[in-house]
């Protein structure tokens, strides 16, 4: 397969792990859409966390809320647990990485917030430490994952939900993973300020 023909076999992947993703994750997308909106209307916040490419997509949320997505609108509360690299650093140095996130949840979570755990394979130990320690403040968790969605699918609760993205190739998952942001990022505009033009 000559380069050309390598670039084009991408861009049907990835068209064809999107069309695959239609059907099976609308209404998962929904309901994390609606956890999402129901924790903003009651004064809560979205703490976000994942590794390398899935840590760009926790800031990449966070950024959208915070700032904003399409439409001019106030600041919404979302905190990106990947970016503080003295807290980070000295979690991982004092105890352990898996812990990086897991301790940032426990002080900065609670009761009815939301966090958004992003892991290709489903398996990132600091990412399911994240998990227990948000189910312990009584958070809500939304999950992105792939292929059987590992370790994490095990952890979810009747008031979690798990958006698995079907394909086995990282790059496809966290294609699928960063329109995912765009499509809450669109429904939590659209249900907390209307439909105005962009």
């Amino acid at each position: 397969m000559d380069l050309r023909d390598q670039i084009n076999q991408h861009f049907i992947d990835s068209i064809e792990t999107k069309q695959a993703s239609i059907s099976e994750l609308i209404d998962p997308i929904q309901l994390a859409g609606t956890t999402m909106v129901g924790c903003l209307l009651n004064g809560g916040k979205i703490l976000c966390c994942g590794n390398g490419g899935s840590a760009g997509d926790a800031q990449h949320f966070s950024a959208e809320l915070l700032n904003r997505f399409e439409k001019e609108r106030p600041p919404l509360p979302a905190i990106a647990l990947t970016t503080d690299t003295s807290t980070i650093t000295a979690i991982a140095n004092d105890y352990s990485y898996d812990e990086i996130y897991s301790k940032q949840v426990s002080a900065l979570g609670k009761e009815g917030d939301v966090l958004l755990a992003i892991s290709t394979s489903g398996n990132s130990g600091n990412v399911i430490e994240a998990m227990k320690a948000a189910h312990e403040r009584q958070m809500s968790i939304v999950a992105f994952s792939g292929n059987t969605g590992g370790e994490m699918a095990k952890l979810m609760s009747a008031s979690d939900v798990e958006i698995r993205v079907p394909s086995n190739r990282t790059a496809r998952i966290q294609e699928v993973h960063l329109l995912l942001i765009h499509c809450l990022c669109d429904f939590i505009d659209t249900q907390l300020f209307g439909e105005d033009q962009i």
